[in-house]
C-alpha cells in the first residue's frame, strides 16, 4: 500500500490515494500503520476516495481502529494531497465526510498548499445529538464530575462530540493521561467524547490541550479547536475570533454567529511519502 504521512500542526495521519489504491478492512489497517513503535506511527489512517457529492470524500479512522465523523486537521491535509498531487487545479474544494460536505479554500505558495480555510459548518449545541446526558436541552457552563473533581463543561457537536473544560490551572501541568480517559468513558457520554481542556489567556487567545477519543493525547485538533472557541464565547470570555494555541501550532478560528459558521484556518504539510506491505 502506498501513502503519504502528513500532518496539520502535528495531528498526524496516514493518507491513501483511494482513486488508485483499495484498502480491505481499513479498521485494521488503521491500527496497524497508527502504532508508533511497529507501525508508521500516526494519530489515525484517512482515505481519500471518490465522490457522488463532492470533489472528494474523506473517510477517517482512528488509531484504536475505530471510526470518525470528521478530523479539521486532517480535512486540511486531504485539500493539500488532492492540489499538490494534481488531483484538482481548484482553489475551493467541497469535501464529503461523515459529518457533511465540507468547503475549503486553499491558500497555495510555490505552488503547494500552505495554508487552508475550512467552512466547519455550524455547532451543535443540543444535549441529545451531541450526545451528552443532560436535564437541559444545552450544556453550558455546567459542572461534571469526573475522578472526584468538579469541573464546569460545555458540550459542542463539530459533526462529532466535544466537551469543553475552561480551567484556572495551567493545562501545560494537567496529567492529561489519568484525566482524559474519565471523560472519554464517563457515563454522560454515550459515544464516548473528546475532551478539550482550556486556559483561557485573553479575549483573542486560548491555550488548549486535547484527549481525543479512539487516539489519546495528540498534539493538535481541528474540530476540538473550533469547539473550544465555540464554548468560549458561549462562556462570555473572548471574541467571536481567537487564536487557539495548541501544543503543534496555533490555529485560527471564528465564530460568524449571523450565519453561524465556524471557520478554522491552519496550515497543513506533507512529512514522507512510502509503501508498507500489509
Amino acid at each position: 500500500m502506498k501513502f503519504t504521512k502528513m500532518h496539520g500542526i502535528g495531528n498526524d495521519y496516514v493518507y491513501v490515494d483511494c482513486f488508485r489504491e483499495t484498502v480491505e478492512h481499513p479498521s485494521e489497517v488503521a491500527k496497524k500503520i497508527s502504532d508508533r513503535h511497529f507501525g508508521i506511527g500516526s494519530d489515525g489512517l484517512i482515505l481519500i476516495k471518490p465522490s457522488e457529492h463532492a470533489d472528494f470524500k474523506m473517510d477517517m479512522y482512528n488509531a484504536d481502529g475505530s471510526s470518525g465523523e470528521m478530523c479539521g486537521n486532517g480535512i486540511r491535509c486531504v485539500a493539500k494531497f488532492v492540489y499538490d498531487k494534481g488531483l484538482t487545479d481548484k482553489g475551493r474544494i467541497s469535501v464529503e465526510t461523515p459529518s457533511g460536505v465540507k468547503m475549503l479554500d486553499l491558500s497555495v505558495e510555490g505552488g503547494k498548499v500552505a495554508f487552508v480555510k475550512v467552512d466547519m459548518g455550524a455547532p451543535g449545541l443540543t444535549a441529545k445529538k451531541i450526545p451528552v446526558v443532560a436535564d437541559t436541552d444545552e450544556v453550558v457552563g455546567q459542572p461534571l464530575c469526573a475522578g472526584g473533581e468538579e469541573y464546569i463543561v460545555t458540550c459542542v457537536s463539530m459533526g462529532n462530540p466535544h466537551c469543553v473544560a475552561i480551567l484556572q490551572e495551567d493545562v501545560r501541568g494537567l496529567d492529561l493521561e489519568k484525566v482524559g480517559p474519565l471523560f472519554e468513558k464517563h457515563e454522560r457520554f454515550p459515544k464516548r467524547v473528546n475532551t478539550e481542556f482550556v486556559n483561557v489567556l485573553d479575549e483573542e487567545t486560548i491555550r488548549m490541550r486535547v484527549w481525543e477519543r479512539g487516539s489519546g493525547e495528540t498534539l493538535a485538533c481541528g474540530t476540538g479547536a473550533c469547539a473550544a472557541a465555540v464554548a468560549a464565547v458561549l462562556n462570555g470570555r473572548t471574541k467571536d475570533e481567537v487564536t487557539v494555541k495548541l501544543a503543534g501550532g496555533d490555529l485560527r478560528i471564528q465564530w460568524d454567529r449571523k450565519e453561524n459558521v465556524v471557520y478554522m484556518t491552519g496550515r497543513a504539510e506533507t512529512v514522507f511519502e512510502g509503501e508498507i506491505e500489509l
